[in-house]
């Protein structure tokens, strides 16, 4: 299967190509980067640091369509509606990693979703989905009594906070309680601060260093507490799973779906 990148000289973009290069099956096709990049015609590997691929990054103006089966998109939101128009102008399926959407974009996502198959994931780690999965299950069991925050860091790089997979882990929670995050998430505390509301679900952000990403649901009660942890050491587990995502996307029709759809999280 060939597999298309926008965005190949980011930091996702990078490992995207080394993971595409160690699949047995998909293969790296067209590694796109801004028409006006000093990365243009650069070859691939060299670019991500694995030696020489024989693929070179090409403008974004320039891909054929007829060269990519998948395209995957782990850019910024800045280059989101292009980047969805082309695959939508295209008929191209695309995984979306971009986090950090408005609320337009997101509709933007819905609509183009009616058109061409979308997967699209605030993260694309089998076992951060695994996590999604675990916090309902705590939810439902100590929910009514637990106060929950959520505690996320990543690195000095990152622009979103909360990050979208903290905001997921959040929605999730707040879906099996029948909350509404929009009105109970509370965003860092400061200074002299009236006691806990029980229904709230606080959110702590850290920005710091090379950190790849870790995230902490804490369901704390008086007496007893549970934390639910995932720490990630790798970009490569969150590209690995993306390609994963494109390989299942192939074979979809039109519509918006999810890592819990890739992995059949939601099979009983």
């Amino acid at each position: 299967m060939k597999v298309g990148l926008f965005g190949a000289n980011g930091r996702m973009g990078r490992v995207l190509i080394e993971a595409l290069n160690e699949h047995d099956t998909a293969s790296l096709s067209v590694a796109s980067v801004r028409d006006d990049s000093p990365w243009v015609g650069m070859d691939v590997g060299e670019l991500a640091g694995i030696g020489k691929l024989e693929t070179a990054c090409s403008a974004l103006s320039s891909i054929d369509p007829a060269d990519v089966d998948v395209m995957i998109d782990f850019t910024l939101p800045a280059a989101f509606d292009s980047n969805l128009k082309w695959c939508v102008t295209n008929n191209k399926p695309v995984v979306i990693g971009t986090t950090g959407l408005s609320a337009a974009q997101l509709d933007l996502l819905a609509d183009a979703a009616t058109k061409i198959p979308v997967v699209f994931a605030a993260n694309y780690s089998v076992g951060v989905n695994l996590m999604l999965s675990l916090v309902k299950q705590a939810a439902r069991a100590l929910g009514a009594t637990a106060d929950i925050e959520i505690l996320e860091a990543h690195h000095r790089y990152k622009q979103d906070a909360p990050s979208g997979t903290a905001m997921a882990i959040g929605e999730a929670i707040a879906d099996e309680l029948g909350r509404d995050l929009s009105t109970c998430a509370v965003y860092g505390r400061e200074g002299k601060t009236p006691p806990r509301d029980h229904n709230t679900i606080g959110f702590a952000t850290v920005r710091a260093g090379d950190v790849v990403g870790e995230h902490t649901a804490l369901f704390a009660d008086i007496g007893e507490r549970l934390e639910i942890t995932h720490k990630a050491s790798s970009r490569l587990t969150f590209a690995r799973g993306a390609v994963q995502a494109a390989m299942w996307l192939s074979q979809q029709d039109a519509g918006q779906y999810g890592m819990n759809d890739v992995l059949s999280l939601n099979q009983k």
